[in-house]
């Protein structure tokens, strides 16, 4: 009995330690940490949706007209451009003596010319063979041959009359032989202002490259000098940007100008230009023609047609023939084949200062019958001047 009582204590002893092992070993085991919580994210709004994906429009509060407030001024502000301005007028610096003013750049001419000559009548024997070079210096700076030979056989006369020669006596007479030869008594005046009618009509004609639209331009700066009011009529139709220049030109100086499209008649301008002269009761209007080259006959017709139309309204005053002075002799052919369609009355000799040939006054005068009565003597606007003879033979012989 007493072994049965104490096998029973000692098996609950053994219970009772195994259970407090197992509490104990829980104990020491550490739960996981609960799930952290799920943030509070708001959602982004929804992008639009078309079709079946389409959203079921929100209710939003919204503010009527007149809850919104309004800038100061309710009508919308127009921002006006400013007014284009006219281009300045310029005022030409008057014609009188421009020539003279300009004489020095006429020293290309002078050296070439009028010093060789000079240098040669200096020499102390005037043989043969000195006269033959006085007569081929005149020959190079393209006087021509009969004026040269009309010019030789007086100085060989006077010379040998003369006697002894000073620098100054020489000069004298060389100088009053060449005021001769380039003509003192011709009339070089514009014609520009007919005394039974307004306006005066003047035609520029020559060919391409000789300066002819920029002459247009300087000749109207140089009547507007002279106080006439000027219309311009750009009949130059077929060059590109002409009637551009032409314009440009007019605008300095207050010259109304008469344009077509690019490409049309040349006559229907002209035409245009002197009814619109007559209109604004103009002075004078200045006709630039196309510059076409002299050998296509079908072209120098459309010349002749452009005067013939220009005359129903009135006749032609002046027809002046722009030639390049560097081209020398060769100016000469064109000169000849712009007078026989058209009656030229007058030469304007451009390039002056950039040519030893000042001797093409001489020859294209005698060529033609008719006189120079503008030169060109560089590029400035006022580089324009009316001819004058004696201006002319003091800048080829120096003082």
């Amino acid at each position: 009995m007493d072994i049965v009582i104490l096998a029973v204590v000692i098996a609950v002893v053994v219970l009772g330690a195994l259970g407090g092992l197992i509490v104990g070993s829980r104990r020491k085991k550490q739960l996981p940490p609960p799930p952290p919580a799920a943030p509070d994210i708001t959602a982004p709004p929804a992008e639009p949706h078309v079709g079946d994906e389409a959203e079921t429009p929100r209710e939003e509060p919204r503010r009527t007209i007149e809850e919104v407030d309004l800038p100061n001024g309710s009508a919308p502000v127009v921002v006006e451009e400013p007014p284009a301005e006219a281009p300045e007028i310029e005022i030409p610096e008057p014609t009188a003596g421009r020539l003279v003013r300009l004489r020095t750049r006429l020293s290309r001419s002078q050296n070439a010319l009028g010093k060789g000559l000079l240098t040669l009548l200096s020499r102390e024997h005037l043989d043969e063979d000195t006269w033959e070079e006085i007569e081929d210096t005149l020959l190079t700076a393209d006087v021509g041959v009969q004026p040269t030979q009309e010019l030789v056989e007086r100085l060989r006369e006077r010379v040998k009359v003369l006697g002894t020669r000073t620098p100054e006596e020489l000069r004298t007479l060389l100088r009053e032989e060449l005021v001769t030869l380039v003509g003192r008594d011709l009339d070089r005046a514009v014609k520009t202002e007919p005394e039974d009618r307004k306006p005066g009509i003047v035609m520029v004609v020559g060919v391409n490259g000789t300066g002819k639209t920029t002459t247009t331009g300087k000749l109207a700066r140089v009547l507007v000098a002279d106080g006439q009011s000027v219309v311009l009529g750009a009949a130059d139709t077929f060059r590109a940007a002409a009637a551009d220049q032409l314009q440009t030109w007019g605008e300095r100086v207050g010259a109304h100008t008469v344009r077509g499209p690019e490409g049309g008649d040349p006559a229907s301008v002209a035409f245009d230009a002197v009814k619109e002269g007559k209109e604004m009761g103009a002075n004078v209007v200045l006709i630039d023609t196309a510059g076409r080259l002299h050998t296509k006959t079908g072209l120098m017709d459309e010349l002749g047609k452009v005067k013939r139309v220009v005359e129903k309204q009135a006749p032609v005053d002046e027809v002046l023939l722009v030639l390049d002075a560097t081209t020398g002799q060769n100016g000469l052919v064109q000169a000849r084949v712009f007078s026989e369609v058209v009656d030229i009355t007058g030469i304007v000799l451009t390039k002056l200062d950039g040519t030893a040939k000042g001797g093409i006054v001489v020859a294209v005068q005698r060529e033609l019958g008719v006189p120079v009565k503008l030169v060109g003597l560089g590029e400035g606007a006022d580089d324009l001047a009316p001819f004058e003879p004696e201006a002319f033979v003091d800048a080829l012989i120096g003082e």
